[in-house]
């Protein structure tokens, strides 16, 4: 049992790495595709030149982003099937068909139009690359909608079932699946998110610019859409944040409770905890300051309805363990006899617990011989850690609304023609670059690390979801994909600077001479 607990940790370990790893590319692309579309629109309805240059220099950007996304999201993928065999093959029918839709509409989409944003300014007209420019955008956009339908199917599985023939999830509603609530709300807050990380970037990269005195009208500019998308950008984040928040009070109940350090449930309307100190181990939270009705309205919408704490979830978790042996038993007789009429409908009446009983296969194989000692522990398992939830979400807050301030102060700037002047702005918007960074992986670990101990919702615990691999097989790939996106980082940042510190080409009119010729017209 220790021997496979390594290896569920290693595997975790590694995924949560990658994944993260992933995600530092991700919303950069989603922003900056965005803002490419926004600049060379700009760029055709006025013809001027200065508009072709900028989508042209952050499209060197983006370029190198995407290229470095790109590698590093398929070998996420194929820990699928390496480090998650029993997930594949269980729940596959149903989390396999986003995945792969992603890949036949969005991502050949997104990489077919790349290849003509690049290659086709002097091939295409004016209308017509900018027609490319959007594709790209909307090829990014679709490839994280249907990256988290799947991701949203984790969190809420809902339009699928359990067939006892098959021993495997199915899908029973595609409909469901698309439109799942959890999905949408994680799809337009996550997108949000790029915008900001974006909008962040090229106001930094312009900012540096404006301190140094260096192609001063492009940064002028560039920091001018900067601020004004990113500030609605940001605004949109805060708002469909709530989203997010309202569909995890409806149907993650157990990861507000653990976001709050709730331990039990409060009378309606629940106050917010602004601060506090969680102990997991007393279960209470000490020095705790609130905000009265403020968690009600937020995760109800109301001020009738209460919020459940931790301890009352936990008391319904072992009702549903129960309900779930009932159906594990039907499980085990219908193998026996699949025409068992009594099985079947003890199974129908329970399956909705099912996963809920396999949490007890952590504690022992023979969960039908499971005591109350056993129950309780396996009920207490359904709780995640508390205190790194409670403090990466109040960081991911405390940033969102930094960023509206500052994208707000850049806007007022810009719309003043103030910005070369405001030196201590340019600096806060230089050294706020890695923020929105640190916001969004801080989200992903609130949303992934706050179902724990599923890896599907109620349906299949993570423990069981590993393949069968040796602690030590899964150790080595660990180390290869740590020292494999090591490099790619260090190459990621190296043409990243490199790219920053040539600047953008020169003028259109000049891109046609030769190397020697250009470099000589710059120095005069």
């Amino acid at each position: 049992m220790d021997t496979a607990m390594d290896v569920v940790q290693l595997s975790r370990l590694q995924f949560g790495l990658t994944a993260m790893y992933h995600f530092l590319f991700v919303p950069l692309t989603l922003g900056l595709a965005v803002l490419l579309g926004i600049m060379e629109s700009v760029y055709v309805m006025t013809g001027r030149e200065i508009w072709r240059q900028m989508t042209k220099f952050w499209g060197v950007l983006f370029g190198i982003n995407f290229a470095m996304g790109v590698a590093t999201g398929i070998t996420m993928e194929f820990q699928f099937g390496m480090n998650w065999a029993y997930y594949s093959h269980y729940v596959g029918d149903v989390f396999g068909a986003p995945l792969a839709i992603e890949g036949l509409m969005a991502f050949f989409l997104e990489a077919t139009f790349i290849g003509l944003f690049f290659f086709g300014w002097d091939r295409l007209s004016k209308v017509a690359h900018l027609a490319v420019t959007w594709m790209v955008a909307l090829g990014s956009n679709l490839s994280a909608l249907w990256i988290l339908i799947a991701n949203g199917w984790m969190q809420h599985p809902v339009g699928s079932a359990f067939n006892p023939d098959t021993m495997r999830m199915e899908v029973t509603d595609f409909q469901a699946v698309i439109f799942n609530p959890v999905a949408q709300a994680k799809f337009v807050h996550t997108v949000s998110a790029g915008y900001v990380t974006g909008a962040m970037f090229v106001l930094a990269i312009s900012a540096l610019y404006l301190l140094l005195g260096r192609h001063v009208e492009l940064a002028k500019r560039s920091m001018t859409v900067a601020a004004s998308f990113g500030l609605a950008a940001a605004l949109s984040v805060v708002v469909l944040g709530d989203e997010s928040g309202y569909t995890a009070g409806e149907n993650q109940k157990m990861k507000i409770a653990a976001i709050e350090a709730m331990w039990h449930t409060e009378p309606a309307p629940a106050s917010f905890t602004l601060f506090g100190l969680p102990n997991q181990e007393t279960r209470q939270t000490d020095y705790e300051i609130k905000v009265p009705w403020m968690l009600g309205l937020i995760a109800t919408r109301s001020i009738s309805k209460e919020v459940p704490g931790i301890i009352d979830l936990v008391d319904h978790a072992k009702t549903r363990i129960r309900s779930g042996l009932i159906a594990y038993d039907a499980l085990d007789k219908l193998r026996a006899d699949r025409n068992d009429p009594a099985a079947k409908v003890a199974l129908a009446a329970n399956s909705d617990d099912l996963g809920y009983a396999l949490l007890l296969k952590k504690e022992r194989p023979d969960i039908k011989n499971a005591t109350d000692a056993d129950v309780e522990k396996a009920a207490w398992s359904t709780v995640p850690a508390v205190s790194p939830l409670f403090w990466s979400f109040r960081v991911m807050v405390g940033l969102g609304f930094f960023f509206i301030l500052l994208f707000g102060v850049g806007f007022y700037l810009a719309s003043r023609r103030r910005l070369t002047t405001s030196r201590a702005f340019l600096w806060v918007a230089l050294l706020s670059l890695p923020l929105p960074w640190i916001a969004a992986e801080l989200g992903w670990f609130v949303a992934e690390v706050g179902r724990q101990p599923w890896v599907i919702e109620g349906v299949l615990p993570t423990f069981m979801a590993v393949s069968s691999l040796s602690a030590t097989n899964v150790m080595t790939t660990l180390v290869g994909f740590v020292l494999f996106y090591s490099v790619l980082l260090i190459v990621d940042i190296y043409l990243m600077i490199k790219a920053i510190r040539l600047g953008p080409a020169a003028p259109h009119p000049q891109s046609s001479l030769p190397p020697a010729v250009s470099a000589a017209v710059a120095a005069e």
